[in-house]
C-alpha cells in the first residue's frame, strides 16, 4: 500500500487535514501518516471536532514553536527531512501558505518525493508578504495542485503551471456542510440577546488595521456611522490584539455602541454567522464562510486571496482608510444575486483523494 505523509502546522491546517483523513480512511486509500510541525500549537480543539472528524493523534510532533520566518522554516526543513528519510513516503500533502507548508514542500522536493498542494493557486497582493511567497514557491515545487476555484487555476496558468492542476473545490466548504447541523445559532442568539437578521457580525485583527492608529480610528468611525444609519445591533468577538490596541490608543469610547464578547470557537462563530444580516471582517476565513452561509461581507483589506467572491460582486473590499464607505458598499450590494458554486459542491476531499490515488497507482 502507498504511504502519504500529511504535514500540518496550524489549527486551520489541522482541521483541513481531518477532512482529508476522514475521506482517506473511508476509501482505504493509502497508509496515512500525520506530522504536526507545532508551528502553532492549539490544545483547545473542540471535542466535537475530534468526534465528528475523527482527528487522529499525529504520529510525529516536531515542536517547532514560534520564531522568525527564517528560523521557523529552517527548523521544519531540518526535522521534517529526517522523517522523510525514515518513512520514505510516496507523496506528501501540504496545505495553504504557512512556513510549515513551504518547508515541507522544499524538503520533499529535494528528496524527489512528489508534493500535493491543497489550496494551490491563490494569489494576493502585496507580493512580498510571507504567505504569498510561501504559496508561490510551494506551487512551483508541487506535482499535484488542488485549486479551490477556477480563478486559482487561471492564476497558475499565468505562471505556466498547467500540469497536475485540478479544480477540486474547497475542503473548508466540505467542513462547513458537515458541521452545519452542529452550529450553535440558537444558543448564541439566546446568550447575547440577539434577534436573528437584525445584527451585524464583526471581526477585526489584522496588524495593518489595528496596529495603525489612523487606520483603526477610520474603521471604528466607519462602524459607528454604519450602526447609526442602519440601526442594526453589532456583535464583535474581539481579538486580544484589537482590544489591546484600542486601549493603548485611548479609543475605548468607540466600544459603547457595540456588543463586545471574547473570541469564540468555530461552532459558536458559525452560529453567529447564520443569524446575522451581514458581516464586516478582515478575516480570510470568515469572508469565505460568509459566502458559504449566503451572507454578504465588507472585507476591510486592500486585497484578498478569495478574489472570486469580490469579482462576483457578492463581497466588497473596503480599505481601512476608506471605512466610511462601509454603509454605501453594503447598501449597493443588496441587489446582487448569490453566485453559486464558486468553491465546488462540498466534495473537494473526495476529488483530492481520487486524483492522488490515480497519480500514485500509475
Amino acid at each position: 500500500m502507498n504511504k502519504v505523509i500529511s504535514l500540518v502546522g496550524a489549527r486551520p491546517q489541522f482541521i483541513k487535514e481531518a477532512v482529508i483523513a476522514s475521506e482517506v480512511y473511508k476509501a482505504n486509500a493509502w497508509n496515512h501518516v500525520l506530522v504536526h510541525s507545532g508551528q502553532h500549537y492549539d490544545a483547545n480543539m473542540s471535542d466535537l471536532f475530534f468526534q465528528e472528524l475523527q482527528i487522529p493523534t499525529p504520529r510525529y510532533f516536531l515542536g517547532i514553536g514560534s520564531s522568525s520566518h527564517g528560523k521557523q522554516t529552517a527548523a521544519v526543513l531540518d526535522k521534517f527531512e529526517d522523517i522523510l528519510l525514515k518513512e520514505r513516503p510516496d507523496m506528501i500533502l501540504v496545505y495553504g501558505d504557512t512556513n510549515t507548508t513551504v518547508a515541507g514542500a522544499l524538503a520533499a522536493a529535494k528528496l524527489k518525493i512528489p508534493v500535493a498542494h491543497i489550496e494551490a493557486g491563490i494569489r494576493q497582493k502585496p507580493k512580498d508578504m510571507p504567505e504569498e511567497i510561501n504559496r508561490v514557491v510551494t506551487d512551483h515545487m508541487s506535482s499535484l495542485l488542488f485549486c479551490c476555484s477556477e480563478l486559482s487555476s487561471q492564476n497558475l496558468k499565468q505562471e505556466n503551471i498547467t500540469k497536475g492542476v485540478f479544480i477540486s473545490g474547497d475542503i473548508m466548504y466540505d467542513l462547513f456542510l458537515r458541521m452545519k447541523p452542529h452550529f450553535l445559532k440558537e444558543k448564541m442568539l439566546h446568550d447575547f440577546n440577539l434577534q436573528e437578521g437584525k445584527y451585524t457580525l464583526i471581526t477585526l485583527h489584522r496588524d495593518f488595521n489595528v496596529d495603525n492608529k489612523e487606520n483603526l480610528v477610520s474603521i471604528l468611525e466607519g462602524l459607528k456611522g454604519f450602526t447609526e444609519e442602519t440601526k442594526l445591533s453589532v456583535i464583535f468577538p474581539m481579538h486580544p490584539r484589537t482590544r489591546n490596541r484600542i486601549e493603548e490608543f485611548n479609543l475605548t469610547k468607540y466600544l459603547t455602541f457595540m456588543n463586545i464578547i471574547p473570541p469564540v470557537g468555530y461552532l459558536e462563530l458559525m452560529g453567529l454567522l447564520e443569524g446575522c444580516t451581514n458581516v464586516i471582517t478582515d478575516s480570510g476565513g470568515l469572508q469565505k464562510e460568509a459566502y458559504f452561509a449566503e451572507k454578504q461581507a465588507a472585507v476591510i483589506m486592500p486585497d484578498t486571496g478569495w478574489r472570486e467572491i469580490i469579482e462576483s460582486g457578492w463581497n466588497q473590499l473596503v480599505p481601512a482608510n476608506k471605512a466610511e464607505e462601509l454603509l454605501p458598499c453594503i447598501l449597493e450590494n443588496k441587489s446582487i444575486i448569490y453566485p453559486e458554486n464558486l468553491y465546488g459542491d462540498g466534495k473537494a476531499a473526495k476529488v483530492i483523494i481520487e486524483n492522488i490515488m490515480s497519480y500514485l497507482n500509475k
